[in-house]
């Protein structure tokens, strides 16, 4: 079986792992999302993630409101080391071999980031999840996912939503909402089309990086993206 793309980077956000709670993780969600991992990484596909930590920092936000904005941030990285963990014990239990690297240092849990080490792992066959964002606060894990795409030479970043595409208006109040298969950086820019943070996107298009928005809560839909099938909305140079 041909595949679309041999190396990908798959950003997930910590809202996808609660399924249908209010936060936190949901074991059978996170379990059927791994299914689907294991699904691509079996074709030979090289993958590495970039997690998000809403789902747990959902539960302090309150707290935090009126917090320096800094400190807010790397309560938020910390929290997608949690996730990065959960995610990492449940591909073990699959069966994947999986590494964290954070962009906080936190030896005694999870590998530092190393640019080359992780290029290692993915060569070796080792899912690699990237944790803690950039490692700095203002950038968001959307920006970390298009900048460790880059760095490892990805060819595409795959960003997993809710929603099976890019529309031309809001599906959920539009009945006549039309999907994109395809649609330029330019494109979006020009329709004010809303992907990804401004600096994200940005990094995308300068490196030439395609991004692809699909459904993670959609059966098969990661593997049909890796297979080059019409799924989700393509976003290319």
């Amino acid at each position: 079986m041909s595949l679309a793309y041999k190396r990908v980077l798959l950003k997930l956000s910590g809202e996808a792992l609660m399924g249908d709670d209010a936060f936190g993780i949901n074991r059978a969600t996170i379990e059927r999302m791994v299914g689907d991992i294991v699904e691509i990484t079996r074709l030979g596909v090289e993958l590495a993630i970039v997690i998000g930590g809403g789902n747990i920092f959902r539960g302090v936000a309150p707290g935090a409101a009126g917090m320096d904005r800094a400190t807010a941030d790397y309560m938020g990285m910390l929290a997608t080391l949690m996730n990065a963990l959960a995610l990492q014990d449940a591909m073990k239990r699959a069966g994947l071999d999986a590494r964290v690297q954070s962009a906080l240092r936190l030896d005694q849990v999870v590998e530092p980031y190393i640019r080359p080490k992780a290029m290692r792992h993915l060569e070796e066959g080792r899912v690699v999840v990237f944790a803690a964002g950039t490692g700095n606060p203002f950038f968001t894990t959307d920006t970390a996912a298009a900048l460790r795409g880059a760095e490892i030479g990805a060819e595409i970043v795959l960003k997993a939503t809710k929603v099976d595409g890019v529309y031309t208006s809001d599906p959920k109040t539009d009945p006549s909402a039309k999907r994109y298969s395809t649609i330029s950086f330019d494109e979006v820019i020009g329709k004010h089309l809303q992907i990804m943070d401004a600096t994200a996107f940005a990094l995308c298009r300068d490196q030439e990086l395609p991004i692809k928005v699909f459904s993670i809560i959609k059966p098969g839909a990661l593997k049909r993206v890796i297979e080059g099938a019409d799924e989700g909305t393509l976003i290319h140079v």
